[in-house]
């Protein structure tokens, strides 16, 4: 499987609004975006082999606050509800949410939600010319609970008051080698391995 990362850049140039209710349905969207695009003008002649294309959509689910930040993670703090908000806002506004809560009821996970849509050869028709696109998605999270403070320095996000299940310090602590080994974007791509049958 020959597999091309769709970035930020291409997300803009597509103009590819994130308002699905789901980490799922964005992802899907953003992956459906990229492929119609590839499809509509010819770009798949530059690519060799079978084509997928693959996107992702992730955040924070909070118990207490019935899995919010959700979608809106990025842009939590947002006054609008539009448009990324700093991490630091994020951070504090999740504090505040949470401050009549001890540690042991601030359970959350972080979700990640990949998409993928096969377009078959790069020199034959596309599944999406037939109206259907055969699209996958494979999900996977990482169990924790919210920090009563920000720990750590490293990662992005919520990272600094993620505490992952079986530690007890934050992802901003753990460092980017255990964290991207243990995260939920890392399980949700051991399901694509394990799916397309890719070496581990």
């Amino acid at each position: 499987m020959q597999v091309r990362e769709a970035r930020t850049t291409l997300d803009a140039m597509l103009d590819i609004v994130e308002d699905e209710p789901t980490f799922a349905g964005n992802a899907l969207k953003k992956a459906r975006a990229v492929a119609s695009w590839l499809v509509s003008d010819r770009n798949m002649h530059c690519l060799g082999g079978a084509v997928y294309v693959m996107a992702d959509d992730s955040g924070l689910e909070v118990d207490a606050l019935h899995g919010e930040p959700g979608v809106r993670s990025a842009r939590y703090a947002s006054a609008t509800g539009s448009g990324n908000s700093p991490d630091g806002l994020n951070n504090a506004k999740l504090l505040t949410e949470l401050a009549k809560l001890t540690e042991g009821a601030r359970s959350a996970r972080f979700r990640c939600s990949i998409a993928i849509v096969p377009l078959g050869s790069s020199d034959g028709i596309s599944a999406l010319e037939h109206g259907g696109d055969g699209a996958l998605v494979f999900e996977g999270t990482c169990e924790g609970r919210i920090a009563l403070t920000p720990r750590g320095a490293g990662g992005f996000g919520y990272d600094p008051l993620f505490i992952p299940s079986g530690w007890e310090i934050s992802f901003a602590e753990l460092g980017e080698d255990v964290k991207n080994r243990i995260s939920h974007r890392a399980r949700a791509l051991g399901f694509v391995k394990k799916h397309f049958g890719l070496n581990q």
